[in-house]
């Protein structure tokens, strides 16, 4: 018994000897997802599903998304948030680095998470809906600011009590403000599910508030303000939190392990390939190489360059909101540069035609709320003017080939001088010397021709040279 005892005693004694020595006991191990400076589509719509999953798998403690976005796609945005609503882990949303922002997408995914927290010099934000349907009312393209013009026109003409629009009769404006307002409820319920302010969350979508951290932490926005990923294990260790299932959870992240989850190959191409600038880029890249191989046939190379980076350029745009406005223009200054080929006297007028349209095009092609999806103007010029320079170039070498005169073969033969080896009568047959060679020849011309006499050759008939008397 005594035995028993003493065994007893040394066993508390070495459970008891790492707190003397202020040894912290390990927490669980969180995954830890990063979304640096991406635009949330549905590449970052399968990279943080796919880690949700594989820390639940795990029975890992819970997910840390470290979040830099300047927004993205409502539709990838919504599977998001239902993921992490429903997820069976806890999801910490980071704000981080310093510098880093949540913007548009990012308000909601942050808003969802179980835990928010944000890094010094950060700021989250502007979350007016973005959607494949368009721009928002006050950003109106081309088409749209045509349409409103023709439809003020015929009101003037119309009685007084007529001129009250009915809501099918301005149906894009409606479709705006149902997908508005569908947003502003879903990001209210998001807020108050998680106990955050949801007035603040219906002016970031209403009104695209924006807030630094430590306006979103007063303003309950987020739960704190951690300076790095240790600060932020220290200061979440032992927050209680409720699951989708009503359970709650006690987070354990005191010194926890943690255990990166990077893009895959795959993802960070087609993460990369929806880059609105990239997309644009490869466009212009499968225009210009189906133009080069239509001007220079038989290269293979361009076409089959072009074909592949307008398959990929395709991708990007299915995903992106796109203006179909101003790929149709786009590909209006593609038939104006082909044209100009086949009219050389336009006198280049159709390419500056192209250049206009192309440009036009380019700067309605993607209609977005934010600068994250849309196409920078330092991109658009330089591509533009690019590729009206080589589309001249090439034009101007297919105009000097089409002018310039034949050297070789019997094509080359009209217009040489020669010398008469036999009498020519006028409409007599004969043989002359032209270029070093002897050939049948006929008199069209009405004066006869003596033999050593210079002729001048007009034309050619098969194999017989259609010829003249010399005046010089």
């Amino acid at each position: 018994m005594r035995r028993i005892r003493t065994a007893a005693l040394l066993l508390s004694f070495l459970l008891w000897l790492p707190c003397v020595h202020g040894e912290e006991p390990v927490g669980k191990t969180l995954l830890v997802l990063t979304v640096d400076n991406k635009i949330i589509g549905p590449v970052i719509d399968d990279y943080i599903s796919r880690g949700i999953d594989q820390a639940a798998a795990a029975d890992f403690g819970g997910v840390i998304i470290l979040l830099d976005t300047p927004g993205g796609l409502l539709e990838s945005t919504r599977s998001i948030v239902k993921k992490i609503m429903n997820s069976p882990v806890p999801v910490i949303t980071y704000i981080a680095p310093s510098g880093s922002r949540a913007g548009s997408a990012g308000v909601f995914i942050t808003l969802a998470s179980h835990v928010a927290a944000m890094a010094p010099s950060t700021n989250i934000g502007a979350a007016h809906p973005v959607t494949p349907n368009g721009p928002p009312k006050n950003e109106r393209s081309l088409k749209k600011a045509v349409e409103d013009l023709t439809e003020a026109l015929r009101a003037q003409k119309k009685p007084k009590q007529q001129k009250e629009k009915s809501p099918e009769s301005s149906g894009g404006d409606v479709m705006e403000d149902k997908i508005l307002n569908d947003t502003i409820a879903w990001v209210e319920t998001i807020a108050k599910n998680r106990g955050r302010n949801a007035e603040w969350a219906r002016l970031a979508v209403e009104k695209s508030v924006s807030a630094t951290e430590k306006q979103a932490l007063a303003e309950k926005v987020i739960d704190l303000i951690a300076l790095d990923t240790e600060d932020l294990l220290k200061k979440i260790n032992g927050r209680t939190i409720t699951m989708a299932d009503g359970r709650s959870e006690n987070l354990q992240t005191l010194n926890g392990r943690l255990l990166k989850l990077n893009l895959t190959a795959s993802q960070n191409i087609l993460n990369t390939l929806i880059n609105p600038n990239i997309a644009y880029i490869l466009m212009m890249i499968g225009f210009l190489g189906l133009f080069i191989e239509l001007t220079h046939p038989g290269s293979v190379f361009p076409g089959v360059a072009g074909i592949i980076s307008l398959i990929l350029a395709f991708y990007a745009f299915a995903i992106l909101p796109v203006n179909f406005a101003g790929f149709l223009l786009i590909g209006l200054s593609v038939i104006f540069l082909i044209a100009e080929i086949l009219t050389p006297a336009s006198f280049g007028l159709l390419t500056l035609a192209g250049i206009i349209s192309m440009t036009l095009g380019s700067l309605m092609l993607i209609d977005s709320s934010f600068s994250g999806l849309s196409i920078s103007l330092n991109v658009i010029l330089p591509i533009v003017l690019a590729v009206g320079f080589i589309c001249l170039f090439l034009i101007a070498n297919v105009l000097k080939a089409h002018h310039k005169k034949i050297m070789t073969g019997s094509e080359s033969l009209p217009g040489s001088e020669g010398i008469a080896q036999t009498a020519l009568k006028a409409n007599g047959e004969g043989q002359v010397f032209v270029n070093g060679e002897l050939w049948s020849a006929l008199n069209t011309g009405p004066a006869p021709v003596a033999k050593g006499e210079k002729i001048k050759v007009a034309g050619i008939d098969k194999i017989k040279l259609l010829v003249t008397k010399w005046e010089p």
